[in-house]
């Protein structure tokens, strides 16, 4: 099947603009999904609206939205209410500023979208942006509205396009602070040593291909165990025997173990998780 756009609008940099699409740069088209079936009659289960004050079932129709201010307390807002500060969307992605990459805390990072031309009108202007961009080395940062709300993005070079990228806000990023930040200890220099070794030994370049979701794979296996009516044996959990390891032994041990890579293919095309000009 074909993909589809999730957004379609314009690009935007000062008075140059060029239509553009959005496709998800992710899936998970192929992670295990489960429902929830009743094992007496092998049917699904189907989740019912309740009022949790008289137990009765209520239509989705007859539902509104209703904001909690104190307990058992709501203010209610029907469907006109809300339509009423909804941002209008104009379908462009404003450019705003250029920033460099490093400037931009990971945690800030989203979701990520392949950012296109929407066919051959306006590809030029496209072209001039992307190949503006890659000369400066920085990363644009716009804004859009997605389903309803106004989503900030970065925008970057990608091998033979743009990526787009929604970023979280500040107040849905939390800081060290509010966890507490561990006392640590200054690491004896002959271990420290050791590590470096250790982090020198095994370093490389990042390939998505080495790494698979192992629980996921299990998952598939014990699926098709059952399928074919085969006995599912439970495996042992890990038992944590709760003795003090001797670090400068485990260091010392494990340098001598050398790189702990496992590829694994599962037979599918790697990204090449590249930024190109």
């Amino acid at each position: 099947m074909a993909a589809r756009p999730s957004w379609e609008g314009h690009l935007r940099l000062s008075l140059v603009t060029c239509p553009v699409a959005l496709y998800p740069a992710t899936t998970e088209a192929e992670t295990v999904r489960f429902n929830l079936i009743n094992p007496k009659t092998n049917n699904r289960i189907k989740m019912k609206t309740v009022d949790a004050g008289t137990g009765d079932e209520v239509s989705r129709g007859d539902l509104v939205k209703g904001f909690e201010i104190a307990k058992g307390e709501y203010v209610l807002f029907d469907k006109d209410e809300l339509d009423a500060v909804k941002i209008e969307s104009t379908r462009i992605i404003d450019i705003e500023k250029f920033v460099p990459r490093t400037s931009i805390d990971r945690l800030y990072w989203d979701t990520p979208y392949h950012l296109v031309p929407a066919g051959k009108t306006g590809i030029e202007a496209y072209a001039v942006i992307r190949a503006a961009m890659a000369k400066q080395s920085m990363v644009a940062i716009g804004r859009l509205v997605m389903s309803t709300r106004e989503r900030i993005c970065a925008i970057e070079i990608e091998e033979g396009g743009l990526v787009l990228t929604t970023l979280r806000t500040a107040e849905e990023v939390r800081s060290l602070d509010e966890v507490g930040s561990p006392d640590l200890p200054k690491p004896d220099t002959q271990m420290l040593q050791i590590a470096e070794k250790i982090v020198a030994q095994q370093s490389g370049d990042f390939d998505p291909g080495e790494f698979h979701d192992r629980y996921e794979d299990a998952l598939k296996a014990l699926i098709e165990q059952k399928r074919k009516g085969k006995p599912v044996k439970p495996s042992k959990p890990a038992i944590d025997d709760g003795k003090v390891i001797d670090l400068m032994a485990a260091l010392k041990k494990s340098l001598g173990a050398g790189p702990q890579r496992r590829p694994v293919s599962n037979g599918k095309k790697k990204p090449s998780g590249r930024r190109a000009a």
